[in-house]
């Protein structure tokens, strides 16, 4: 059952999705009616799930999963990556690599290697002010409240 994501609870289980690059004005427009389809007919055994997505600075998708209703099973978990992995195919992304890191230069927003991240937190081209993404929050409260944060707030940190 699709929702908006600004309906779902706070505790709800959010997935982030970081793409190696800006998704184009077509892809995007092509995504937002991709990802419906998809969490209207997400279910965990045979039960449908109450989901909701939004897609931020047009390179992070994210889901949230209100769990209070029916949770996530590994059935379902496994059709949630499949339809990643089907994004990846068609728009020639990586969004499943967790090895990368997303902070933001200015406005920009930069996609690194994790060894990438750390020589330029050496060098200091990255300091503990630096905005980063933090993909690993696990609920929506999290992702609200320290999804994007100063470096030092994060588990980033510990390489500045």
């Amino acid at each position: 059952m699709l929702v908006s994501f600004k309906e779902l609870p706070e505790e709800s289980r959010v997935w982030i999705y970081q793409a190696n690059r800006n998704f184009s004005e077509e892809e995007l427009e092509e995504i937002e009616n991709l990802l419906p389809q998809f969490l209207t007919q997400w279910t965990a055994h045979g039960d449908s799930l109450r989901a909701g997505y939004e897609i931020k600075y047009k390179r992070f998708i994210i889901i949230g999963l209100d769990q209070s209703l029916a949770s996530a099973s590994g059935c379902s978990i496994d059709a949630s990556v499949h339809f990643i992995q089907g994004l990846e195919k068609r728009f020639g992304l990586e969004l499943l690599d967790r090895m990368n890191v997303s902070f933001k230069q200015g406005d920009y927003i930069t996609y690194k290697s994790m060894a990438d991240f750390k020589k330029m937190a050496k060098s200091r081209a990255i300091t503990k002010s630096t905005i980063v993404f933090n993909n690993l929050v696990a609920n929506k409260q999290e992702y609200l409240e320290h999804w994007e944060v100063p470096a030092s707030e994060s588990w980033h940190g510990r390489f500045i």
